[in-house]
């Protein structure tokens, strides 16, 4: 009984989880269904609660350098305080809200290189959390954001890299704290004035912010800027639009504003 208790004390034969989703894939604003089961341990166990977040890699800048961290965001609580017995199981059915800002994990098909989201299932214990399981998912793009991709790729646009960046993008409405950005290469009508072009959605119910930045290539005397250019997406209307010559005419007006053209 004494070593019983001791194990009980440093965690050692305690309950564990196991997280199984419907299905893994979901869009911004969707739902991600499943169960968790909570296994009971080689002792009585007081459950104070069981959570779920979602968790995401990104970037953040201190002063002079950069570093990556595992971000906890939408974290919910799908089952509050009970007694869990020895060996027994308990199941908990759940329905996982993805937030609209959700970055994008997947585009034109293929897993979207430099971004994960995963479900993360934490188990409180009465004296010990149990970071428990991380269950990875697959955001895909809303309709109106595989437009605006399609269109990209339509003009010439090369995807090279995406990642998720800790902060907020000025003027624009945020409810999570970093944003993605979907980096391309540019075709040869823009390479002689654009490095790279970096796409960020920030999706709403009914509609999207698109937020374009341009790097400029510098030159002998001058040092390489940025230019921004933003939109707004209605999804009722995306596919009345020409995008391919709406996004030509961003680029093309916010190069001839900062000197790219």
């Amino acid at each position: 009984m004494v070593f019983k208790k001791l194990r009980q004390a440093m965690g050692i034969g305690g309950p564990s989880i196991e997280t199984v989703l419907h299905d893994p894939n979901t869009t911004p604003g969707g739902v991600v269904t499943g169960e968790i089961a909570i296994i009971g341990g080689q002792f009585n166990s007081d459950i104070l609660a069981v959570n779920l977040a979602l968790r995401t890699r990104v970037e953040v800048e201190s002063g002079d350098s950069e570093y990556s961290s595992n971000l906890e965001y939408a974290k919910m609580p799908v089952a509050g305080h009970f007694k869990l017995e020895e060996g027994a199981r308990h199941s908990v059915p759940f329905q996982f809200p993805i937030p609209w800002e959700a970055p994008l994990t997947h585009m034109y098909g293929q897993p979207l290189h430099g971004t994960t989201v995963g479900i993360a299932t934490e188990l409180e214990v009465a004296g010990a959390i149990d970071p428990g399981d991380l269950d990875p998912i697959a955001v895909h793009p809303l309709p109106a954001q595989e437009r605006i991709l399609a269109a990209f790729s339509n003009l010439g646009f090369r995807f090279r890299n995406a990642d998720c960046e800790k902060g907020r993008i000025w003027g624009v409405h945020q409810e999570l704290p970093f944003y993605q950005e979907i980096e391309f290469l540019p075709p040869g009508q823009y390479a002689r004035g654009i490095t790279q072009l970096e796409v960020t959605f920030v999706s709403y119910p009914q509609s999207m912010e698109v937020v374009l930045e341009l790097d400029k290539r510098g030159g002998v005397f001058t040092e390489g800027h940025d230019a921004f250019s933003r939109f707004t997406v209605d999804y009722a209307t995306v596919g009345n639009v020409d995008w391919e010559r709406q996004l030509d005419g961003f680029l093309q007006d916010a190069g001839r504003r900062r000197g790219f053209f």
